[in-house]
């Protein structure tokens, strides 16, 4: 599985969205994208069709993994500005920093091997560590639920060891 990332300065991104408090063990990721998707078309100054699947982490979520831990997941659009958000949603912002950028293709049920070979393979032969940023998913025109030929972009703050 060995893959190369690109190295991306990411320019701040305004973002509107939903969020909501999960776990892997209590994945609400359907619960979120049911109702983020069909509201998603209010938001009136969306930069692209794009989403952006934001994960919030506590400091020390990666480096005392449990599945049982809670983080906060976006599902939300790069907009122009904050100046009209549709009720039941909220801003977030994405500030500039490095990201190691992956790239993709398959089922969600194999996601997570993906990831452990980013965390526990790529991370530590690279030259970089983690940042405490949002980490995110971009899922453009590609993304297909459900499909094996589903493809995203995977985006891992980081910054020099």
């Amino acid at each position: 599985m060995k893959q190369v990332p690109n190295i991306v300065t990411l320019e701040n991104k305004k973002l509107v969205g939903q969020s909501i408090e999960m776990s892997l063990v209590e994945n609400k990721t359907f619960e979120l994208f049911s109702s983020f998707m069909p509201q998603r078309k209010e938001i009136k100054n969306a930069l692209s069709t794009d989403i952006f699947e934001v994960l919030l982490y506590d400091n020390n979520y990666l480096e005392n993994f449990n599945p049982a831990n809670t983080f906060t997941k976006w599902a939300s659009v790069a907009v122009e500005n904050y100046n009209t958000i549709p009720e039941g949603m909220k801003n977030l912002n994405l500030d500039s920093g490095l990201y190691a950028v992956f790239n993709y293709k398959g089922l969600p049920k194999d996601f997570g091997v993906f990831m452990s070979y980013i965390y526990t393979n790529w991370l530590p032969k690279s030259k970089y560590q983690l940042d405490q940023r949002p980490h995110f998913n971009l899922l453009g025109e590609k993304a297909k639920r459900n499909n094996p030929d589903s493809e995203e972009t995977v985006w891992i703050p980081i910054k020099l060891k």
